[in-house]
């Protein structure tokens, strides 16, 4: 009987343990995620009955077919904001916008130039640029340097999980199929209230912020104002991506999809396209046009891509076991499973990576391998793609501890204890994530 029970659900059981298993490579052994992600996808091959040349073939399909359609976006978007910062243009962005709030409204200054970080440049990137502009506007506005910081996190945080051309949602919007407009669209409806509740109400309800200024990290360079672009440029070419596909994903709305007209416009719309074109005007405007020579503007690209090498290869091998899984049949098998249950596929996508999150303390590696396993459910519960993408990214964007780097680029640039950094940093990402889910469950109700 317990044999028959566990041929029955082997399946399941063999995921189960490869999950175990990248948990215990990762948390344990310490293994590199790109390593700890090629061996699970391959012995969840084997367990299911894939042969040996199955299983080869099948990571190859799954690395090769996720890196070509993500690759270049997630370059070109490293690219595009290291850019930014080299120039100034980030600097510009965020003195302008804190300047033109004032002091009584330097909270909603802080969550807007979070967010526009947050889509433009890597999460540690926009901490490492607003930190120190954080702490010296609360000096001298007079308030706790850690409420502002709270704010400031709260926005980079859901932005970086939500919208593309960030590694996670944009590979989410892959595994799952779903619009990138759409998700632009609809993940400003997620992001609104989520980053009002953990970067505006939050660090008012929390007690004891006002701790002493902490010494500062090493700086960036500070840009003087005759050395920076304009506000206007500096803003509209980083979010150049986003506009472009958003006014295709409309007009694609009104115009037939068979016409050339439509061909051109979906061409310029796609993301990879948009990306390059974006950084083709950030090449002009913040490099030659500013006067730094092609050498510099084209070692300021080749920096950014070697940053993105290591998250370029995990975001390949999560691709390799969401390949496993399709091939041997396990998400059918969960589909079927999940058939006769009332349990949302949208709660469980996120209840999957908020624990590989927790576990794991990385965003991108837990998103991937909860698209693998839920993804098949879509088609069987008839879910919005859109919404599972945004469902997965406030999963990933959930409470993380002494396993994530960005724990300690927060509790050290903020001189924090570990306690009063769970009670911030671990604070903030739970109302997120939260709030985030909440907001996609309502969502669903209409979509």
């Amino acid at each position: 009987m317990n044999m028959d029970w566990f041929i029955e659900y082997a399946p399941i059981i063999w995921v189960a343990l490869g999950v175990a298993l990248l948990l215990f490579l990762n948390i344990v052994v310490k293994l590199n995620s790109v390593l700890a992600l090629l061996i699970v996808a391959t012995l969840v091959g084997i367990l299911n009955g894939l042969t040996l040349d199955a299983v080869v073939i099948s990571i190859k399909t799954g690395f090769g077919s996720t890196l070509g359609s993500l690759a270049i976006i997630i370059g070109m978007g490293a690219v595009l904001g290291k850019l930014m910062v080299d120039s100034g243009a980030a600097q510009r962005v965020a003195s302008t916008l804190l300047n033109k709030f004032g002091v009584k409204n330097i909270e909603w200054a802080i969550l807007i130039v979070g967010t526009i970080f947050g889509i433009s440049v890597f999460y540690e990137v926009a901490f490492i640029i607003l930190a120190p502009l954080v702490i010296s506007i609360a000096i001298e506005a007079k308030i706790p340097y850690l409420r502002l910081g709270i704010t400031m996190v709260a926005a980079a945080t859901m932005a970086h999980s939500i919208f593309p051309p960030q590694p996670g949602p944009t590979a989410l919007v892959d595994a799952y199929g779903a619009d990138m407009g759409m998700v632009y669209i609809l993940g400003i409806v997620v992001v609104v209230p989520s980053v009002i509740c953990a970067g505006i109400i939050l660090p008012r309800m929390l007690r004891n912020l006002d701790l002493p200024v902490p010494p500062l990290l090493k700086k960036s360079k500070q840009f003087s104002e005759e050395e920076m672009p304009g506000f206007a440029v500096s803003l509209l070419v980083p979010l150049l991506p986003a506009i472009i596909i958003t006014a295709a994903t409309i007009i694609n709305i009104f115009v037939d999809r068979e016409t050339t007209f439509s061909q051109i416009i979906n061409f310029f719309g796609s993301a990879e396209i948009s990306m390059i074109l974006a950084v083709l005007v950030a090449i002009y405007v913040f490099g030659t046009s500013r006067g730094r020579s092609m050498k510099e503007v084209m070692g300021s690209f080749s920096g950014a891509i070697e940053g993105i090498a290591m998250i370029v290869f995990i975001v390949g091998a999560g691709g390799a076991f969401k390949q496993i899984i399709l091939d041997t049949g396990i998400g059918d098998f969960i589909a079927g499973m999940m058939q006769n249950t009332s349990v949302s596929p949208l709660i469980m996508a996120w209840l999957i990576t908020a624990i590989l999150r927790i576990a794991t303390g990385t965003g991108v590696v837990s998103a991937i391998t909860a698209a693998g396993i839920v993804g098949p459910l879509i088609h069987t519960f008839d879910v919005n793609p859109v919404l599972m993408v945004l469902a997965t990214a406030a999963g990933s964007n959930t409470i993380t501890h002494v396993n994530d780097a960005s724990f300690w680029l927060f509790k050290e640039y903020f001189n924090l204890s570990i306690k009063d950094t769970f009670r911030t940093w671990g604070l903030l990402l739970f109302t997120n994530s939260i709030v985030g889910l909440g907001v996609v469950l309502l969502l669903s109700l209409f979509i």
